[in-house]
């Protein structure tokens, strides 16, 4: 017997593109043969979750147009809910990735003047946060239009109004905005935050890092961003691991060892895996940071931004079977 959908809890909101990428590592140029699929951070996250368990909405734009269509199939299949519209004047927005050699991407964006870089708070509806826990947001929607950094800022404040937790993973991009502008909308939108995510120099755009001499130890670095507001402030570190600063404690953990495929996706993947852990109760950091980290490590593992994250089954395997294989 099938199992039930589980209820929403999680509400998140960006940009959604079509994803062109290589079936294998190689060069475009020697002529590999590419698949379509798609990409964008939230979505990914959003992927993640519900794998684990959590149910999720997505609210976005895209085109009408069969890169919008693949889009919106590819998020229904994996059993996350959509609201939002389309957009008939405006594309969906495209994204190529080149995989040179396992463990490395290049990835170029099509998405200037995209559907969804026309998303305002227009699309927030009254009712958007009715039985909703938690809103995960990213720094890239902000960054694609000022209509866009608006509904963001205004998701966060509505989020607050009605007591559901915000979630922030920066996502720095420089090919959307410069340091200067992100510095300037996160400091706006970090006070706002409950949970904050980054790595060490997206983390340093929301501190007065730059006021001192030395640079900060990654420990005195989180501390003063939660001074900011964020009840927590999670580092991503890659192949070192991660990092977290709550309620007054650093705690650490290290990364799993892997042969990465591809990279990309693996700090969707560890959000996911950490928000996961959250709403579901486990109050331990270091479990968190732990679950993260494997689910990172996981979706490492595949070509795909978000093909290889993890199920909760996949992920207790990672984590408790010392034998790789299953009989």
């Amino acid at each position: 017997m099938l199992s039930e959908r589980p209820r929403v809890r999680v509400l998140t909101l960006g940009e959604t593109m079509g994803l062109i990428r290589p079936s294998e590592p190689g060069h475009l140029r020697s002529g590999t043969s590419l698949r379509l699929s798609v990409g964008g951070a939230e979505t990914n996250v959003a992927i993640g979750l519900r794998r684990l368990g959590v149910g999720v909405r997505w609210l976005g734009r895209v085109g009408d147009d069969p890169i919008g269509d693949v889009v919106l199939a590819t998020i229904r299949a994996e059993g996350v809910e959509i609201t939002g519209d389309t957009d008939s004047m405006r594309s969906t927005g495209l994204m190529l990735k080149e995989i040179p050699r396992p463990g490395t991407s290049r990835v170029s964006y099509y998405r200037a003047a995209s559907a969804a870089s026309t998303m305002s708070p227009q699309l927030l509806h009254p009712d958007v946060f009715a039985g909703i826990e938690l809103l995960h947001l990213t720094g890239i929607t902000s960054g694609l239009s000022p209509s866009c950094a608006a509904l963001v800022r205004d998701a966060a404040r509505m989020a607050r109004d009605h007591e559901v937790h915000v979630s922030l993973d920066i996502n720095y991009r420089a090919s959307l905005w410069c340091r200067e502008e992100a510095r300037a909308e996160l400091h706006r939108l970090v006070p706002l935050v409950d949970t904050l995510f980054g790595g060490r120099e997206e983390l340093a755009l929301t501190s007065s890092e730059g006021c001192h001499t030395d640079p900060l130890e990654e420990r005195e670095l989180l501390a003063s961003i939660a001074e900011a507001g964020p009840r927590e402030v999670v580092l991503k570190r890659g192949t070192r691991g991660a990092a977290s600063y709550h309620d007054g404690r650093y705690t650490e953990a290290e990364a799993f060892a892997v042969s990465p495929v591809d990279t990309v996706g693996a700090g969707d993947a560890f959000v996911a895996g950490y928000l996961a852990a959250l709403l579901t109760g486990r109050t331990v950091v270091e479990t968190r940071l732990r679950e993260a980290n494997a689910c990172g490590a996981l979706a490492c593992l595949n070509a795909g931004d978000w093909e290889g994250t993890p199920t909760r089954r996949d992920l207790d395997a990672f984590l408790h079977d010392a034998d790789p294989v299953v009989r």
